[in-house]
């Protein structure tokens, strides 16, 4: 067995700061989605991959998969959105098995009115804090990391498509 190549101090200190960082700014962008506009990170984000789409819809299997959640998961999630009026399900054309999600009126609203409060958070947390340069550098590093793991990303679970 190799020996393990342990983070130096400066590594470390860089892995522990990421860790901490994501994890407060997902928890502050989370308390002021919800504070501002009444969704969940989860809502936001089905609303805005429909809302990104031509007609507002995807089939369940596709935006699973953008998630990163299981069918099965995403299923009872949409089944409180639909119960908000936020979304609705149609069976796929071409596939009695899977159904697609569609974004309502009422989803679509939601997500434009939610949007400009977002962006500013995310502005206000992130974005306004670095220099040009040091988004440029955000940008390649996640994108990097984004790409490795793209193939070897651990990938939800493919229940019967609901």
């Amino acid at each position: 067995m190799d020996a393990t190549r342990w983070l130096d101090e400066r590594e470390d200190r860089a892995w522990r700061g990421y860790r901490r960082m994501r994890r407060l700014l997902d928890l502050e962008l989370a308390r002021e989605l919800t504070q501002d506009a009444g969704l969940s990170e989860a809502d936001y984000d089905v609303l805005s991959d429909l809302s990104e789409t031509p007609q507002g819809r995807l089939r369940l299997r596709e935006l699973a998969d953008r998630m990163l959640w299981s069918r099965s998961r995403l299923s009872h999630h949409l089944t409180r959105m639909q119960q908000r009026g936020l979304v609705t399900r149609e069976e796929c054309a071409d596939d009695a098995r899977g159904s697609v999600v569609v974004l309502t009126p009422a989803g679509r609203q939601a997500i434009e009115s939610a949007a400009p409060g977002h962006v500013a958070a995310v502005r206000r947390h992130l974005i306004d804090l670095l220099t040009p340069a040091e988004i440029d550098a955000l940008g390649t590093l996640t994108h990097r990391v984004v790409d490795h793991l793209g193939g070897r990303a651990p990938q939800p679970r493919h229940d019967a498509e609901v």
